[in-house]
Formats: structure tokens, C-alpha cells, sequence
């Protein structure tokens, strides 16, 4: 795993002198009991290493473990906490969203509504003063006589 440290652990071995005389034990005793204790020694140095090893292996395991254990603690609460909110909080924004665009579509054809029937009141009004105009005897729709003056006028001389 990225960013979690793990010890490892190494076995040493201290180097002895054989003494004075550079005597090893392979002489040492009766039958030969100076290379058995030899032996000994080398299988008791490998047995420390494959134990340093295996408390490196095992201190990495546990440590692993604990991480492994806080990551799915993480994950458990973005699954059953953080999502399921976010869901709720999107689900309630998307409603109020509808709820407006519901409001503005009721708005404007509360408007249209109203427009249509004022245009239909302008045009009753309108073509009922055009009928009463007709009937009064007016050519014209609009205003009966010439405003521009169409008529021929004397010329005024001064």
C-alpha cells in the first residue's frame, strides 16, 4: 500500500576472535564434539535470521491489517453516509427545480392567458365602434371626415 511505512528488521552476527592461538573448535573434546558445537552455532545463526524474518513478515502483516481495516472503515462511510446523502441532496434540488419550472410554466400561461383575452376585448371593442360608426352614416371607420384636407380650398392671397 502507498504512503503506509513498513519496518523490516535484520539480524547481525558478532564476529569473534578464536583466540590467541587461531584455534577453532573443530579439535575441541571427544568425538569430535568442537565441530557439533560448530554446527550448532551456524544452524542457531540461520534459525535467528528465518525468526528476524518472520517478525519482519509478521509486524508488516499486522501493520497491514490495521491499515486495510481503516481503509474499509473509509469506504463502508462514503458507501452508507456521504453518497446516499449526496443522492438525497441531488434528488431534493432536482424537485425544487421542477417545483420552478412547474411555478414559470403556470406564470406564463397565467400571462398568455391574459393576453389573449385582452387582445379579444380590443378587437370586440374595436369592431364594435367601427359598427357604430358605419352606423351613423361615416364613410371612414376611423374618423368620418378628411383631416388632411382633401377638399379644395379657396387660395388665400394677402
Amino acid at each position: 500500500m502507498s504512503g503506509v511505512l513498513l519496518p523490516a528488521f535484520e539480524s547481525f552476527a558478532v564476529e569473534r576472535d578464536n583466540g590467541a592461538a587461531g584455534e577453532d573448535f573443530a579439535l575441541m573434546g571427544l568425538g569430535r564434539g568442537g565441530q557439533q558445537v560448530a554446527r550448532a552455532r551456524d544452524v542457531y545463526g540461520k534459525a535467528v535470521e528465518t525468526l528476524v524474518e518472520l517478525a519482519s513478515l509478521q509486524t508488516t502483516f499486522v501493520i497491514l491489517d490495521d491499515v486495510v481495516k481503516v481503509v474499509n472503515r473509509r469506504v463502508n462511510a462514503i458507501e452508507h453516509v456521504i453518497i446516499p446523502r449526496t443522492e438525497n441532496t441531488i434528488k431534493y434540488i432536482n424537485s425544487e427545480l421542477d417545483e420552478l419550472h412547474r411555478e414559470e410554466f403556470y406564470k406564463l400561461k397565467k400571462v398568455q392567458g391574459k393576453k389573449q383575452r385582452d387582445s379579444e376585448e380590443n378587437d370586440k371593442a374595436t369592431a364594435k365602434r367601427g359598427l357604430e360608426l358605419a352606423e351613423k352614416g361615416h364613410g371612414d371607420a376611423e374618423g368620418g371626415d378628411d383631416v388632411l384636407g382633401d377638399a379644395k380650398d379657396e387660395d388665400v392671397i394677402f
